[in-house]
């Protein structure tokens, strides 16, 4: 793990949001999100029927921080547990899960990714990464979700990677401030 001593938060450029949490079930969360035309991938289903992605019944509220894997120090970007780790050294924390969700619901200005010829095993383009504890030791199981909007529509979509993927430096994230 290579770190970088310029620009490593809190010192650089971030984007933080107050997103309200909790207070809905999972299907009021879908049914809500297809009032917004915001879709989800099969990945992102697979985390929305898993019992072990709960959601809150009282609402409550998050400050989080977007930054890049750049931003944390990791110049030559890192696998899941160094981000991690290292978000932690920098004092953020994890996102509950069901943050995606929400924060997707509240963030439907996001910029336009663009289609390319992306390799696979990669983060889409525009796309950001929601931070959040890893339920399952399953390499096939969805670690979590990520935002993208690409051709006008919004997606709330499920990923998958093993703890020897290392995300690119410039590749982003969401934590908990």
């Amino acid at each position: 793990m290579n770190i970088s001593i310029s620009k490593i938060y809190p010192n650089c450029e971030t984007t933080t949001r107050i997103v309200e949490v909790g207070g809905l079930t999972k299907p009021q969360l879908i049914d809500k999100m297809q009032q917004e035309n915001i879709l989800l991938n099969e990945l992102g289903k697979k985390l929305f029927a898993a019992d072990i992605f709960t959601t809150s019944i009282d609402p409550y509220v998050l400050k989080t921080v977007e930054l890049s894997i750049q931003d944390l120090g990791l110049s030559e970007g890192g696998t899941i547990t160094e981000i991690y780790r290292r978000a932690d050294q920098l004092g953020l924390e994890l996102c509950p899960l069901e943050l995606g969700p929400f924060l997707r619901l509240g963030y439907l200005d996001q910029p336009e990714g663009f289609l390319d010829s992306q390799q696979q095993n990669q983060a889409p383009n525009g796309s950001v990464s929601v931070a959040s504890k890893i339920l399952t030791e399953d390499d096939n199981f969805p670690k979590g979700f990520y935002l993208r909007k690409i051709n006008g529509v919004l997606w709330l979509r499920g990923y998958v990677c093993d703890d020897q993927h290392v995300w690119d430096s410039s590749d982003r994230f969401i934590f908990v401030k």
